[in-house]
């Protein structure tokens, strides 16, 4: 019984992020071997003087310029009327004088009325600069970067994580990307320590909300 009712506790919420791959430096370009052609150009080994300077192998960096702002509204109203009546009256009878029949009426009426109004409104605002690492280069070209920053002021740790697959040609000079750009988007900000303990509510206050109706 203790286990089923624990089971039914909320569970932890967090961002579902993929699993994340370390970038792996490239190795190291061989040494060409063989007789010396006397030539500066190497093949194996050559860049070019004005190579663009654009991430675009793993190991490069990208800096994610986070400006997310969401804001969602609805607004519903609904009305509906209705009236309804009748009459009946009886204009012979036998044995009944017309005076008597006058009096011999009956109606029926009914109206009902609804009206229901709803309205829903959120916003989400997230700023925010880090800068991550491509993990992988993707068929297409397009990179997948993840990366994370931690800052630590007294017992308190801030945490930020971001992934995401970038389109390499909407780098802006200086490897910038806005976040609105990014497909695949994760990113998460939280904290650890005192402070965020403080605002966490205890289990067993947990478990009385799971059960409490009202």
């Amino acid at each position: 019984m203790v286990s089923v009712a624990c089971s039914s506790l909320p569970q932890t919420v967090s961002v579902d992020f993929p699993e994340q791959k370390s970038a792996t430096p490239m190795a190291a370009t061989p040494v060409a071997t063989g007789p010396a052609s006397g030539s500066l150009f190497q093949k194996t080994s050559y860049r070019p003087a004005f190579e663009d300077p654009r991430a675009r192998t793993v190991g490069d960096n990208i800096t994610i310029q986070i400006v997310e702002k969401v804001t969602a509204s609805q607004v519903s109203k609904s009305t509906a009327n209705r009236t309804t009546s009748g009459s009946t009256s009886v204009t012979a009878f036998p044995m009944l004088s017309p005076m008597d029949l006058a009096n011999l009426k009956s109606g029926t009426a009914s109206a009902s009325d609804f009206s229901g109004k709803g309205g829903t409104e959120s916003a989400n605002t997230f700023y925010g600069t880090i800068t991550a690492t491509v993990v992988e280069v993707l068929p297409n070209g397009h990179l997948l970067v993840a990366g994370d920053k931690q800052i630590g002021v007294n017992q308190n740790v801030d945490v930020m994580r971001f992934s995401g697959t970038i389109d390499p040609r909407l780098i802006q000079p200086g490897n910038l990307i806005n976040s609105t750009q990014v497909a695949n988007a994760r990113m998460e900000s939280k904290g650890r320590g005192a402070q965020a303990e403080a605002q966490t509510v205890g289990w067993l206050t947990r478990f009385f909300f799971s059960f409490l109706p009202f």
